[in-house]
Protein backbone atom coordinates (compact mmCIF):
# COMPACT_ATOMS: atom_id res chain seq x y z
CA UNK A 1 0.00 0.00 0.00
CA UNK A 2 2.79 2.50 0.80
CA UNK A 3 4.36 1.89 -2.78
CA UNK A 4 1.51 3.13 -4.05
CA UNK A 5 0.85 6.01 -1.83
CA UNK A 6 4.53 6.63 -3.06
CA UNK A 7 4.09 5.86 -6.68
CA UNK A 8 1.01 8.13 -6.94
CA UNK A 9 3.03 11.06 -4.91
CA UNK A 10 5.72 10.71 -7.62
CA UNK A 11 3.57 10.37 -10.34
CA UNK A 12 1.59 14.02 -8.84
CA UNK A 13 4.99 15.37 -8.76
CA UNK A 14 5.69 14.83 -12.38
CA UNK A 15 2.64 16.52 -12.75
CA UNK A 16 3.45 19.67 -10.69
CA UNK A 17 7.02 19.71 -12.58
CA UNK A 18 5.56 19.77 -16.42
CA UNK A 19 2.37 22.15 -15.54
CA UNK A 20 4.96 24.66 -13.81
CA UNK A 21 7.06 24.30 -16.57
CA UNK A 22 4.27 25.28 -18.97
CA UNK A 23 3.43 28.36 -16.65
CA UNK A 24 7.32 29.30 -16.40
CA UNK A 25 7.34 29.46 -20.05
CA UNK A 26 4.32 31.14 -20.77
CA UNK A 27 5.10 33.71 -18.32
CA UNK A 28 8.89 34.31 -19.37
CA UNK A 29 7.21 34.82 -23.05
CA UNK A 30 4.34 37.26 -21.63
CA UNK A 31 7.47 38.90 -19.57
CA UNK A 32 9.51 39.80 -22.90
CA UNK A 33 6.34 40.72 -25.04
CA UNK A 34 5.05 42.82 -21.67
CA UNK A 35 8.82 44.48 -22.07
CA UNK A 36 9.11 44.63 -25.46
CA UNK A 37 5.68 46.42 -26.10
CA UNK A 38 6.50 48.76 -23.21
CA UNK A 39 9.43 49.63 -24.73
CA UNK A 40 8.56 49.91 -28.23
CA UNK A 41 5.48 52.08 -27.31
CA UNK A 42 7.20 54.81 -25.49
CA UNK A 43 8.83 57.63 -27.86
CA UNK A 44 11.90 58.03 -25.65
CA UNK A 45 12.59 53.97 -24.99
CA UNK A 46 12.01 55.30 -20.97
CA UNK A 47 9.44 53.34 -18.68
CA UNK A 48 7.09 55.37 -16.70
CA UNK A 49 7.48 54.38 -12.57
CA UNK A 50 4.50 52.26 -13.12
CA UNK A 51 5.48 50.27 -16.24
CA UNK A 52 8.69 49.86 -14.78
CA UNK A 53 7.09 48.55 -11.19
CA UNK A 54 4.99 46.45 -13.35
CA UNK A 55 8.33 44.76 -15.38
CA UNK A 56 9.75 44.09 -12.19
CA UNK A 57 6.59 42.37 -10.72
CA UNK A 58 6.68 40.22 -13.83
CA UNK A 59 9.92 39.48 -13.82
CA UNK A 60 10.10 38.68 -9.59
CA UNK A 61 7.23 36.72 -10.53
CA UNK A 62 8.84 34.35 -12.95
CA UNK A 63 11.67 34.18 -10.34
CA UNK A 64 9.49 32.75 -8.32
CA UNK A 65 8.35 30.00 -10.41
CA UNK A 66 11.77 29.55 -10.93
CA UNK A 67 12.75 28.63 -7.59
CA UNK A 68 9.25 26.44 -7.04
CA UNK A 69 10.21 24.18 -9.58
CA UNK A 70 14.03 24.14 -8.08
CA UNK A 71 11.68 22.89 -4.50
CA UNK A 72 9.88 20.82 -6.44
CA UNK A 73 12.42 19.32 -8.39
CA UNK A 74 14.92 18.98 -5.09
CA UNK A 75 11.69 16.95 -4.24
CA UNK A 76 11.25 14.63 -6.68
CA UNK A 77 15.07 13.80 -6.99
CA UNK A 78 15.62 13.69 -2.52
CA UNK A 79 12.38 13.44 -1.93
CA UNK A 80 13.19 16.03 0.75
CA UNK A 81 11.84 19.68 1.09
CA UNK A 82 15.13 22.09 1.65
CA UNK A 83 13.97 24.15 4.05
CA UNK A 84 16.49 27.11 3.09
CA UNK A 85 14.89 26.96 -0.77
CA UNK A 86 11.59 27.24 0.87
CA UNK A 87 12.57 30.36 3.12
CA UNK A 88 14.11 32.34 -0.10
CA UNK A 89 11.09 31.64 -2.42
CA UNK A 90 9.47 33.49 0.54
CA UNK A 91 11.49 36.39 0.71
CA UNK A 92 11.67 36.92 -2.76
CA UNK A 93 7.48 36.32 -2.42
CA UNK A 94 7.25 39.10 0.17
CA UNK A 95 9.85 41.16 -1.86
CA UNK A 96 7.82 41.25 -4.65
CA UNK A 97 4.44 42.64 -2.46
CA UNK A 98 6.59 45.32 -1.15
CA UNK A 99 7.80 46.35 -4.60
CA UNK A 100 4.74 46.31 -6.02
CA UNK A 101 2.97 47.70 -3.00
CA UNK A 102 1.07 51.06 -3.81
CA UNK A 103 0.71 53.50 -1.28
CA UNK A 104 -2.19 55.67 -2.63
CA UNK A 105 -4.41 52.35 -2.89
CA UNK A 106 -4.47 52.36 0.78
CA UNK A 107 -4.29 55.37 3.59
CA UNK A 108 -4.90 55.78 6.63
CA UNK A 109 -4.10 52.20 9.48
CA UNK A 110 -5.21 49.89 7.17
CA UNK A 111 -2.04 51.14 5.03
CA UNK A 112 -0.28 50.93 8.68
CA UNK A 113 -1.25 47.68 9.56
CA UNK A 114 -0.37 46.00 6.45
CA UNK A 115 3.22 48.08 7.04
CA UNK A 116 3.67 46.14 10.11
CA UNK A 117 2.53 42.69 8.55
CA UNK A 118 4.63 42.39 6.09
CA UNK A 119 7.25 44.36 8.37
CA UNK A 120 6.89 41.17 10.80
CA UNK A 121 6.52 38.59 7.99
CA UNK A 122 10.13 40.00 6.74
CA UNK A 123 11.68 39.82 10.28
CA UNK A 124 10.60 36.29 11.31
CA UNK A 125 11.75 35.06 7.34
CA UNK A 126 14.92 36.71 7.59
CA UNK A 127 15.85 35.21 11.23
CA UNK A 128 14.66 32.00 10.05
CA UNK A 129 16.87 32.39 6.71
CA UNK A 130 19.87 33.58 9.18
CA UNK A 131 19.25 30.54 11.85
CA UNK A 132 19.65 27.69 9.13
CA UNK A 133 22.66 29.73 7.33
CA UNK A 134 24.06 29.84 11.05
CA UNK A 135 23.63 26.16 11.28
CA UNK A 136 25.68 25.19 8.75
CA UNK A 137 24.14 22.49 7.30
CA UNK A 138 20.98 21.88 5.22
CA UNK A 139 17.68 21.37 7.14
CA UNK A 140 15.68 18.83 5.15
CA UNK A 141 12.33 17.61 5.41
CA UNK A 142 10.72 14.68 4.12
CA UNK A 143 12.99 11.74 4.41
CA UNK A 144 14.23 10.37 7.70
CA UNK A 145 17.69 9.55 6.74
CA UNK A 146 18.28 12.46 5.37
CA UNK A 147 17.12 14.50 8.39
CA UNK A 148 19.99 16.85 9.90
Amino acid sequence: MIEIVNKFEKTVYVLLMGLLMFVLAASFVELIWYIYNSLINTPSFLLESHELIAVLGAFLLVLIGVELLDTIKAYFSENTIHVEIVLLLAIIAIARKVILLDPTSVSGIDFGLELTGIGAVVLGLAGGYYLIKKAGSPICIGNEEKEK
